[in-house]
Parts: C-alpha cells; sequence; structure tokens
C-alpha cells in the first residue's frame, strides 16, 4: 500500500513539540505497562504465599491425624486410618461444590476469603481437644468429648480447604491474563511448588514439633499460619481483578444431557457432513434443533470421553494415599532412632516423596520428554499415566517386602524394642524407619508421570468452559479413592478374620498380604487401563477454539441479520420520502468516509 498524498503532507506538518509529546506518551504508556506488570507479580506473591501458608497449615493437621488419634483421643489403628482417609476423601470431593458457588453466586475472592476464615475455626475445635485443661486448673473434656471436638472440626477444616482448593489456583492464573499465556504457565509451576514447600516444611518442623513436644503447640503454629495466610490474601484485595459469577457451567451441562440423551435422533442437516446426527447428543445442538451452541455440546462429549479415565485413576488414589495410611502404621513399628535421643518424626519420611517430586519435576520435563520426542518415540498423555499407575504398583510390592523384613528382623534377638511416640507405646522392628524410603519416592515418581499428567491431561481434552469440570472430577476421583481405600481395609479385615491380613496391631497380622493385594489390583486396574486408552482418540484443542468461533460467527451473523430485519421494518413504517432521504445520507456518509481513507485502497 502507499501513503496518500494528502496523508503523507499532514506527516511532514508534524513539528518538534509533536513528535516529543509523541514519545512523551510512549514513555508514560511503557512506565504504566511496567507498573502494571510489578502490580500483578505483586498480588502473585501474595496468592502464592497464601497457598504456601494453607498447604502448610493442611498438611501440619494430616501428618499425624493417625497418631493423635489414637495417643490422645483412644482410637485403635483402624478407626484412626478410617477417620484418616474419610476426611481426606471429603477434602477433594468438597472442591466441586466450592467451584459452583464460586461460578453461580459469589464468585472466587469472596469464596476463598470466607473459606479462609472457616478454617482456622476448624482448627480452634481441633486444638480444644488437644488441650488439657486440667493443666489450667479446670475441668478437662471428656475422651467423647475431645472426639467430637476433633470431627468437627476436621469437618469445618474439609469445607475451607475445599473452598481454596478450588478457586485459588484460578484466581490466581487470572491475575497474570494480562501478561499473557506464558506467564499464567509459569504461574501455575510456581503454584505446584509452594505446594511442595508447604508440604515439606509441614512434614519436617510441624510434625517434629507435634510428635516429640506437644500436639497443643503442633496446632497452635498451623493456625497461625492460616490466619497469617488469610491476612496476606485480604491486604491486596482492592487491586485483585475480579470477574462476577457468572453461573456454572455444570447446569447448561446437565441440560444438554437432558435434551441430547431423551430426545429422538435429530433429521439430517445438508449442511453438515453425512451422519453428524448420529453423533452423542447431537441432539442438543443448535444445528440440530437444539437449544445449546455446538461449541459446548462438544465440550460436554469430550468430558464424557474422559470420564472412564477418571474412574480408573480412583484405584490409584487409592495406592497414593496410602502414604498417610498402611505407611504410616508401619512406620510407627519401625525404628526411629537417630541417636543422642533424637527421634525421626514418622511423618518425616513423606519427605522423601515431597523431595523426589521438586527435584525430578524439572528433569523429566526438560529432559526425559525432549529426549523420547527427538528419538521418535514420544510420551502421551496415557502413556506416562501407564507408567505411573505401574510404579505405584512397584511401590506396594516394594512396601510388602519391607513388611517381612520387619517382622523376620523381630524373631531375631534384640529386632525388637519399645518406642515412645506422641506418649504411646509401640513395639517396634530394629529396622531403620528408612527403609520405607524407596517406597515413597516411588509414588513420588508415580505422581510426576500420572497426577501431574493428568491434571495436564483433563486440561488439554477439554474446551475452556469444561476444564473445571473436568478438572473437578479428576479432583473428585481423589476423593473416592480415599472412600475405595478405606472400603477395602474393612473388607479385608472381615474377610480374613481367622487369618487377619489387617488389624489394630500389624505386629500380629499379615499387612504384607494386604499390600501384595492392593498391588496386584492396580496392576489389573493398569491393564483395563491400556485397554481404554488403546481405543481413545485424542481431541484436538484447535478444534475446540474452531468450533466455538463458527459459533460465535454464526451468532453474530444472526444478530446482523435481526438488526436488517428490524432497520426494514423501521424504513417500511416511514413516508416514502423519508425513506429516500435517509438512504442518501447513509450512501452520502459512507462516500465521505471512503474518500478520506489514509491508504488508497485499491493498492
Amino acid at each position: 500500500m502507499e501513503v496518500s498524498g494528502k496523508h503523507r503532507l499532514l506527516v511532514h506538518q508534524l513539528d518538534k513539540d509533536d513528535v516529543c509529546n509523541l514519545r512523551q506518551c510512549e514513555d508514560q504508556a511503557l512506565d504504566s505497562d511496567r507498573s502494571s506488570t510489578r502490580q500483578r507479580l505483586t498480588l502473585t506473591v501474595c496468592i502464592l504465599l497464601t497457598e504456601m501458608g494453607e498447604r502448610l497449615t493442611f498438611y501440619s493437621l494430616i501428618a499425624n491425624v493417625i497418631l493423635f488419634a489414637k495417643s490422645h483421643l483412644g482410637y485403635e489403628d483402624v478407626d484412626a486410618t478410617t477417620i484418616n482417609q474419610v476426611f481426606a476423601g471429603i477434602v477433594y470431593i468438597v472442591p466441586i461444590g466450592g467451584g459452583f458457588i464460586a461460578d453461580s453466586y459469589a464468585g472466587r475472592f469472596k469464596t476463598i476469603v470466607t473459606s479462609a476464615i472457616i478454617y482456622p475455626i476448624g482448627i480452634v475445635f481441633i486444638l480444644a481437644a488437644a488441650i488439657d485443661f486440667s493443666d489450667w486448673g479446670a475441668e478437662d473434656v471428656s475422651e467423647s468429648g475431645k472426639r467430637g471436638l476433633f470431627l468437627t472440626g476436621l469437618s469445618l477444616i474439609a469445607i475451607g480447604s475445599g473452598g481454596i482448593k478450588a478457586n485459588v489456583g484460578p484466581f490466581g492464573a487470572e491475575q497474570m491474563e494480562p501478561l499473557g499465556k506464558d506467564a499464567i504457565k509459569s504461574f501455575f509451576n510456581w503454584f505446584y511448588w509452594v505446594i511442595n514447600v508447604g508440604a515439606f516444611m509441614a512434614f519436617t518442623g510441624v510434625s517434629y514439633v507435634q510428635q516429640e513436644v506437644s500436639f497443643v503447640w503442633g496446632y497452635f503454629i498451623p493456625l497461625i499460619t492460616m490466619v497469617l495466610s488469610l491476612i496476606i490474601f485480604v491486604s491486596v484485595q482492592s487491586k485483585y481483578l475480579q470477574t462476577e459469577p457468572k453461573g456454572s457451567i455444570l447446569s447448561t451441562a446437565f441440560s444438554i444431557c437432558d435434551q441430547g440423551c431423551c430426545k429422538e435422533p435429530p433429521e439430517p442437516n445438508p449442511e453438515l457432513p453425512e451422519g453428524s446426527e448420529n453423533e452423542m447428543l447431537a441432539r442438543a445442538k443448535i444445528s440440530f434443533g437444539g437449544r445449546h451452541q455446538d461449541h459446548l455440546v462438544n465440550g460436554v462429549v469430550s468430558v464424557i470421553k474422559v470420564i472412564p479415565f477418571c474412574v480408573l485413576f480412583i484405584l490409584y488414589w487409592t495406592v497414593c494415599f496410602q502414604l498417610s495410611n498402611t505407611y504410616f502404621v508401619q512406620g510407627t513399628r519401625m525404628d526411629v532412632r537417630l541417636g543422642d535421643g533424637i527421634n525421626v518424626p514418622v511423618a518425616a519420611i513423606n519427605i522423601s516423596n515431597t523431595f523426589i517430586i521438586i527435584i525430578l519435576i524439572p528433569v523429566v520435563d526438560r529432559c526425559l520428554y525432549p529426549f523420547m520426542q527427538r528419538i521418535g518415540k514420544p510420551l502421551s498423555y496415557l502413556k506416562r499415566i501407564g507408567i505411573g499407575m505401574i510404579l505405584a504398583a512397584l511401590s506396594l510390592f516394594i512396601a510388602g517386602y519391607v513388611e517381612i523384613e520387619r517382622k523376620e528382623l523381630m524373631k531375631e534377638p534384640g529386632g525388637t524394642h519399645i518406642q515412645v511416640l506422641a506418649g504411646k507405646e509401640y513395639n517396634a522392628s530394629s529396622l531403620s524407619i528408612f527403609a520405607q524410603v524407596p517406597q515413597f519416592a516411588l509414588v513420588g515418581i508415580s505422581e510426576i508421570f500420572a497426577s501431574i499428567t493428568g491434571l495436564e491431561f483433563a486440561y488439554n481434552q477439554a474446551p475452556v468452559a469444561m476444564q473445571g469440570v473436568l478438572t473437578g472430577l479428576f479432583l473428585a476421583s481423589a476423593g473416592f479413592g480415599n472412600f475405595l481405600s478405606t472400603a477395602l481395609l474393612l473388607i479385608v479385615k472381615d474377610a480374613t478374620e481367622n487369618d487377619p491380613w489387617w488389624g489394630d496391631e500389624i505386629n500380629d497380622v499379615k499387612m504384607e498380604n494386604l499390600l501384595f493385594l492392593l498391588g496386584g489390583l492396580m496392576l489389573t486396574n493398569v491393564l483395563v487401563f491400556c485397554i481404554v486408552a488403546h481405543f481413545y482418540s485424542y481431541q484436538d484443542p484447535n478444534k475446540f477454539e474452531e468450533d466455538y468461533d463458527d459459533d460465535e460467527e454464526d451468532e453474530e451473523e444472526d444478530m446482523d441479520r435481526d438488526a436488517s430485519l428490524t432497520k426494514v421494518d423501521e424504513n417500511r413504517r416511514r413516508a416514502p420520502g423519508e425513506t429516500t432521504r435517509l438512504n442518501s445520507n447513509h450512501y452520502g456518509n459512507i462516500k465521505s468516509y471512503t474518500t478520506n481513507l489514509p491508504f488508497d485502497q485499491s493498492q
């Protein structure tokens, strides 16, 4: 294109002052951008600190739930483990409700703040259950009363944690949107990192205080960290980008399923490829006379196709949560002594899980995956998940072997000793608790391949509008994994009553058989997973965007057509002369506009 003479003359007429003003405006705009970037980063740091504090609080509370329930509340191993698993299961299911409330009614910020207020109230209940009020000259709470306080506190914490878990990640990403997609990706990397930092501090410092000093101080610390997290989060509330709740996609998804499943197959649409009317939920599409845009229906279909994988993840999570259940109970009967009166907190072995994740994530992401890509054998999402599941099964077999060795050593002279953990005596093997490191580390490696990839898979295989739903289903599978673990342990306990595999004193049962059983079930789950994965066709994310753009264009065309029809109706209602003058003026405006364009449109 060539610049017209008139436009070129205007350029030459700019004097030095005008150029200076332009440069000044550019500098001001650049400074404004820099200031906005700094503000976005400051907000992100506040959100990350909030998440780290909340995760520190959460892992401090669950690190020694079994130990506290046994030493202070009179529960035995089976009941304490059941409480721990049910609590963890609820924590992973509540986010579905937290996301729904935020999307439909309250918005993310208000939901996070409300949840963060409920959270410390729950901690106060647990702290009250840990306090011996007789030391203060008052009558102590009965054991049943303490149990009530404890269970009430866990319920409130589950609500608070679930409301935060569902919204703080998306809320943080929302603050980074003005800085682009790379900034959002960087946020999620740091988000996962601070989660593990919080877990690391909980399993090393706070769990030691709980086991070796006092549960009162051990629960007071997470109370303080949660209150500080809330203060940090609300301190910059006026600067946050906040979107108003626009209604949850869940209600739309249910409506699509209702219309798509309950109606007769639609008539073929000549404008669409042959056979399109036979696609899943086609009856709900606007293109086939339905009420919903085609891209929304396609999104629901994509979620339905991924649901089988969410179901197969349930048993995987059952294995992962053995870290805080059977693995923890096993650790209480192993040698925690380091010498000079120093004991290793049983929960601290979780560090091997957290540490391996922090170390290997960049190695796998930057080295292994690119290397496999270069040699022509890329690891797809489902291949990675399958590898993670196999590693989880291997962890169980190693744990079973450790259990055999633990009890064999107890038969030898000097192979046992009495150790006191949180004021309760345990008959422990002389096998070091560090023998558990491989089984914990394998679960950590499996999480890199299965858990992290599973979240990425959920985001990649659904359009933006349905990503929250699919992520919620993925998290819910973790909750159901806890419930399945509870059911399996209770079933095994009752089914093996004559030759027990699980019970209140694992020194008297064959827990290795239970671990081998779970490992076998996991391998069977992997086999089914491979079959389902073989028949799965990956969804193209670009296709989601194309479908959305097509629907938007169709909607705009419909709006333009309606507006044109409205204009015609108005003209018809006018006098003939008036209509002529209107059209003449309209044409004159168009002519005036085109003759004053700065570029020659013929070029």
